[in-house]
């Protein structure tokens, strides 16, 4: 039997099990903390590759598939004229742009689906309302069947024109999807983000998921 004097004292016992306790909460903490990052963490498959193009930016300056190597982008499809989601899509196109990392090569694509109206420079007038910073943010048009290689064949952007006897108003003149996509730095189609189109709801939008998927993607090779 050990006698007193070789007897660690109480408050040993009290401050090694407080220390045990103090590590098992940080642990457990920090297993929390990993759970969360990789439950909002997206599956970004590939879904097909960007073909290359060549159409017409907002500058009147040739835009081809060449000057978004490197860069992850982000694409939508609307018109100038359009009465019906397209103000509230560009809109959350804005706020996308908002919070781009500065650092970020991330890029910004909108095509017209109504090239007859929508000139370069009314494309420029469009992006200057919406505040577009057009070093990130490119307008295209271009023929139809130029844009409709890029926009459905590549993107998986559709558009298709409303028959003049089903239009509600003059400026009805295509259905379009209400879509954001996402394309890699490998001109690679890796996300689809329905942005709600004019029943946007505000409390799921598409702005957070879709800046966390970029970020993700900036940081592939």
């Amino acid at each position: 039997m050990l006698d007193d004097s070789s007897r660690l004292p109480r408050t040993f016992w009290v401050g090694v099990s407080l220390v045990f306790g103090l590590l098992g909460l940080a642990f457990m903490i920090s297993f929390a903390q990993m759970a969360r990052v990789h439950s909002h963490q997206q599956e970004l498959h590939v879904l097909g590759q960007v073909t290359d193009f060549t159409l017409t930016n907002q500058n009147n300056q040739a835009s081809t598939l060449a000057d978004l190597t490197n860069h992850v982008w982000v694409a939508d499809i609307i018109f100038t004229r359009c009465p019906g989601p397209c103000p509230r899509m560009t809109g959350q196109m804005r706020s996308v742009q908002d919070q781009l990392s500065a650092n970020g090569n991330t890029r910004i694509v909108s095509l017209t689906t109504d090239p007859e109206f929508d000139t370069p420079a009314v494309l420029k007038k469009y992006g200057d309302h919406y505040g577009a910073d057009f070093s990130r943010w490119t307008f295209l048009t271009g023929t139809k069947k130029e844009i409709a290689n890029l926009a459905s064949d590549s993107l998986k952007l559709t558009a298709v024109p409303v028959k003049p006897e089903d239009r509600k108003q003059d400026s009805d003149l295509f259905i379009h999807t209400t879509i954001f996509v996402l394309v890699d730095k490998h001109a690679r189609l890796r996300g689809v983000f329905e942005t709600g189109g004019e029943d946007v709801d505000w409390t799921n939008s598409v702005e957070p998921r879709l800046i966390h998927a970029i970020h993700q993607l900036e940081k592939e090779p």
